[in-house]
């Protein structure tokens, strides 16, 4: 069985499409300057529709993390990191930390991003440790 896939739509169209090109991409509300994930068709902060995009630094924080060890499906090969990352620009993406002994993930360790074939037409963003904090 293959992994679950997002469903990719006219709004976050954008994000996915900068994630396939090594980009990680945020919404950005051009009249408060709030920078929001997920993709919305309104700002969080002040309910404006004049949004655009902007390209994320790909740094951030764990803000919480679990390690799975037993597989959803076949699709999914364990053990695995599942966390919760606070980015450099304010919004909290949960997403995998990959390359790295999960003993080495604790809360407040930095982050970098990086992307990760999903399937034959995705990816996504995963992230590794970094030196930062």
């Amino acid at each position: 069985m293959s992994r679950i896939q997002p469903q990719v739509s006219g709004l976050s169209s954008e994000f996915f499409d900068g994630c396939n090109e090594g980009v990680l991409r945020l919404q950005h509300c051009k009249s408060c300057r709030a920078i929001q994930f997920y993709p919305r068709v309104f700002c969080k902060v002040c309910s404006g529709r004049n949004l655009d995009w902007v390209n994320a630094s790909g740094k951030g924080n764990v803000a919480s993390f679990t390690v799975v060890r037993k597989a959803l499906t076949e699709g999914y090969k364990v053990p695995y990191i599942v966390a919760l990352i606070d980015l450099k620009e304010g919004p909290r993406m949960m997403s995998n930390i990959v390359n790295c002994e999960s003993e080495l993930v604790t809360v407040g360790v930095g982050v970098r991003v990086v992307f990760s074939a999903w399937s034959d037409t995705l990816s996504l963003p995963v992230f590794e440790l970094s030196n930062e904090r």
